[in-house]
């Protein structure tokens, strides 16, 4: 399923776009302001961003250097009324791929997205994130915030594989039979217990990261 994540406070237009590409076999999730979008991104990554370029928490722009900072691939299309298109124009370092002018037809934005859609090939797949840590899969990186951490390879499989079950409590059993056991290293507990304490540490000690006392860990969003 293609997921498109849309900010634009103009609630007309909003349900609109939805309604139309939800037609076109699209899953679209629409946010009121940056913020929420925001949130909703640190959540879960989806197939393309639409951002309009005014919004009332702040203009596009931002948002967009903000999702390049994090996630350097991840589709975007600008939506602005027509006296901002000179700015968009003369500004594509902010890191949109595309623009559409309104008024739009909604053919024409669907034609834009599915052409993007088609050069970016399955970005959604490639990023995982839980809070302020992502990880590019394609690079075998890991970020805390804007910063790239450097991991060892264990350190790397274990976060992966939570996040991979994100919102799931794993066992210590589990974590070792995955991690260690089937790459024909036997291992006792106490290295997944070293292995996550210098984990904790290279991520700044994070709060989405939990322990699950006698059992084992789970990633989780702060607030859940």
């Amino acid at each position: 399923m293609i997921e498109v994540y849309y900010m634009e406070d103009d609630e007309n237009i909003a349900t609109a776009v939805k309604e139309y590409l939800c037609r076109k076999g699209y899953e679209v999730f629409t946010f009121r302001t940056l913020e929420s979008g925001k949130k909703a991104l640190e959540h879960h990554i989806p197939s393309l961003a639409l951002i309009d370029w005014n919004m009332p928490d702040g203009r596009g722009n931002n948002f967009c250097r903000w999702i390049r900072s994090r996630w350097k691939e991840l589709p975007i299309i600008f939506l602005t009324v027509r006296e901002d298109t000179r700015d968009i124009i003369s500004g594509f370092e902010y890191g949109a791929d595309d623009y559409v002018t309104k008024p739009f037809e909604l053919e024409v934005l669907y034609s834009r997205i599915h052409a993007l859609l088609r050069r970016a090939g399955n970005v959604q797949g490639r990023y995982l994130s839980c809070g302020s840590i992502s990880i590019d899969k394609n690079k075998t990186a890991v970020y805390c915030g804007e910063e790239e951490i450097t991991v060892s390879q264990s350190e790397y499989q274990l976060l992966q594989y939570l996040m991979e079950n994100k919102g799931k409590t794993v066992t210590r059993e589990r974590l070792l039979t995955q991690i260690w056991d089937n790459n024909g290293n036997y291992v006792n507990d106490n290295t997944l217990t070293v292995t996550m304490k210098r984990l904790r540490e290279k991520l700044h000690h994070p709060s989405c990261l939990k322990t699950i006392r006698s059992f084992g860990y789970r990633m989780e969003e702060d607030g859940i």
